[in-house]
């Protein structure tokens, strides 16, 4: 067994193992290079400031004014962290500060879909009940404005897209589930409760939000639904499958976790940790499942293991069982990590994978200001230990009157590589680059065209010597100044020999959050905008130490609102959220001017805090909880929120609005 297929079995928070044995430069080794171990102050260090100075505030329509000078503090900075701070909390309700309230919203299992039966607070709800239900494990979502297709920007009433993350079969199903082999009927139910939900949803005069019943808007796509591969890989001999012999469709997106939005309006789900939902029994292999985690032995949810009752579950596993790709599913997992996208305002379209932009496990997807006559541009991070940060340039340039999907499906993928003097490279994956064919021919790797580079991302990446990442998670892009933002969460693998001045921890478990500006196109310049950690922990060259009204670690979720605050949410696991000194999981906004950061929003027991986005006139907030009560079930629960009494607990969205109807925030 090789090194790298020791470490097959996903742990049982559903995150990867440990994939990347390429031996690139680690990030910590390149900043223990840029910053002095003279500077820790109790496990943290200062990040340089660089060249970095924030520009002016975008703001909602007629609240906030320019700033006189682009490094000076915003004239409204004060008044838009005007809030008191929220303590940290381990109680099993949401905490917002004085003068917010809110609502809960959308839980799992609310009927969404015509005949959508009610949820059964004792999860015996059927599978085509799910179908029909919102599902479960709320992440990444967008509120798109019910007039947006017309040039409006109603704040009012919209549609309010989500991702379904995973499931827990002890809490989806009323006696738990997951013993091998597994019922169909439960696997079909967790199938059903992936994927994502269009909610037509409306604000009534009280101020309340409802979902509009009835509504052709309304929709679910789950773990079944028909999806088309566009780009370079579709119809490659990689994808091809007994359900799709000619290589261009495929069933479902899986493992949703954050989300991008187009320019042209339509919703990008990203796949995450999909690998380990499919298992392969072969003695060896192939690079694009080995390097992905593909499962040897057991998968996560053991899916496959209904199949004998169920021919359409074979399809998650990956052996070799017949003559040839079209007599069994070795393809099956090539079909996910990609960037799905969504058109909300159309519900008969169908998804589509846009392979141009990597196979990976996407966290999510952010763009770059468009601008026309100029091309696209987006970032991605692939959320696993060790593994690395991606830039999309679509070939042709934005055109807002006839932009569309195909700006997704041609274009040039690159890698992140962070030098020691606080610059970096984008690295490109590119088949037909002469440096590229080099490496890839030094390091023993043949390819066959652009497809397979992309249906290999990972392995193109290292090749290229890529930097590895403290797995890479949300991003977020300043709205004015474009500096791009993107939290490290934490690296649990970290040795004590690995410890550095960039990394000071072994086993990392808080994380910190980096920031770059690009500079040329193909160079960017960067630094580390904040360390996660507890009280004292210090980031003196922007003149902060984190206190009892901002301490945190993990930082997972990351958005900018439209005035320029960055909203930080984490996602704690373990003995670090339930003895650590941080509480349940949380959100903070920080002013990144000013570097001041306050605690908003603390979350139930057991719940990570995700996905955050605000109607325009920036009055209405909405912010998903995942999984409260994670981990215990299926007979009783730590955490009962949000329904309370003697029932399981149900991830849900929140809608948070000002009690005086003012601007989030302030």
């Amino acid at each position: 067994m090789t090194k790298a297929t020791e470490h097959q079995q996903f742990d049982l928070s559903g995150e990867e193992p440990l994939a990347n044995f390429s031996g690139n430069r680690p990030f910590h080794d390149v900043a223990e290079q840029r910053y002095s171990r003279r500077n820790f102050l109790k496990g943290s260090v200062a990040a340089a400031v660089g060249t970095f100075l924030a520009g002016p505030l975008a703001g909602c329509s007629s609240t906030v004014s320019q700033p006189a000078a682009a490094a000076a503090v915003h004239p409204q900075a004060a008044g838009l962290l005007g809030f008191t701070p929220v303590p940290v909390s381990r109680a099993d309700t949401v905490a917002v500060p004085e003068g917010y309230r809110t609502q809960v919203f959308l839980p799992w299992g609310t009927p969404l879909l015509p005949g959508a039966p009610a949820f059964l607070r004792n999860a015996t709800n059927s599978a085509a009940d799910q179908e029909k239900q919102v599902g479960s494990h709320h992440d990444g979502m967008h509120f798109f404005p019910i007039d947006l297709k017309q040039g409006g920007q109603s704040s009012s009433e919209g549609l309010l897209v989500m991702n379904h993350e995973y499931v827990d079969p002890n809490m989806l199903h009323q006696f738990g589930g997951n013993q091998a082999p597994r019922d169909v009927e439960q696997v079909h139910k967790e199938i059903a409760a992936h994927g994502v939900s269009v909610a037509h949803i409306r604000q009534r005069p009280n101020r309340q939000w409802e979902l509009v019943q009835e509504s052709h808007y309304n929709r679910r796509i789950t773990g079944n639904t028909l999806m088309e591969l566009t780009g370079p890989v579709r119809g490659h001999a990689k994808v091809i499958t007994p359900f799709s012999p000619d290589g261009t469709r495929t069933r479902g997106t899986l493992n949703n976790c954050a989300h991008g939005v187009t320019p042209w309006g339509t919703y990008l789900t990203c796949e995450e940790n999909w690998a380990g939902l499919f298992v392969s029994h072969d003695r060896e292999q192939p690079r694009e499942h080995e390097r992905y985690s593909v499962a040897r032995g057991m998968s996560w949810n053991q899916w496959d293991t209904a199949a004998a009752k169920d021919p359409q579950l074979a399809r998650f596993n990956a052996s070799k069982l017949g003559a040839s790709a079209r007599d069994d599913y070795r393809n099956e997992p090539n079909t996910f990590g990609w960037i799905v996208e969504i058109d909300p305002f159309n519900p008969n379209s169908t998804p589509v994978k846009h392979t141009a932009m990597g196979r990976f496990a996407h966290e999510g997807i952010i763009f770059a200001k468009a601008e026309a006559g100029k091309p696209l541009v987006a970032y991605s991070g692939d959320d696993a230990r060790n593994e690395y940060i991606y830039k999309f340039v679509s070939a042709k340039p934005y055109d807002p009157v006839s932009a569309g999907p195909h700006l997704l499906d041609e274009g040039s993928l690159y890698v992140a590589r962070f030098n020691d003097d606080g610059s970096g490279d984008w690295l490109p994956l590119d088949f037909h680059n002469p440096v590229f064919q080099a490496k890839a021919l030094a390091a023993g790797h043949v390819f066959d065209s652009q497809a397979d580079v992309l249906l290999n991302t990972r392995l193109a990446a290292d090749i290229m010597g890529a930097t590895p990442m403290d797995r890479p998670e949300w991003g977020a892009v300043h709205p004015t100044s474009g500096e791009v933002y993107f939290t490290l969460t934490n690296n649990s693998q970290r040795p004590p020999e690995m410890v550095n001045a960039a990394n000071p921890r072994a086993w990392n478990q808080n994380g910190h959050i980096i920031r770059w500006r690009e500079s040329n196109g193909l160079r960017f310049n960067w630094d580390i905008f904040v360390f996660s950690g507890d009280v004292f922990t210090s980031t003196p060259e922007h003149g902060l130490m984190l206190t009892n009204d901002n301490h945190h670690a993990s930082p997972d979720g990351l958005w900018f609102d439209p005035n320029g605050l960055l909203w930080i949410q984490t996602d704690m696991s373990g003995s670090q959220l339930s003895r650590g000194p941080f509480g349940n999981n949380a959100m903070l906004a920080a002013n990144v001017q000013s570097h001041t950061i306050k605690r908003f929003l603390v979350g139930p027991v057991g719940c990570e805090v995700t996905g955050v986005v605000m109607t325009p006139d920036c009055k209405t907030m909405f912010v998903n909880i995942q999984h409260p009560g994670e981990g215990s079930g299926p007979y009783s629960f730590s955490s009962t929120w949000p329904d309370r009494g003697i029932t399981r607990p149900r991830s849900a969205t929140v809608v948070i609005t000002k009690e005086d109807g003012g601007i989030i925030g302030t």
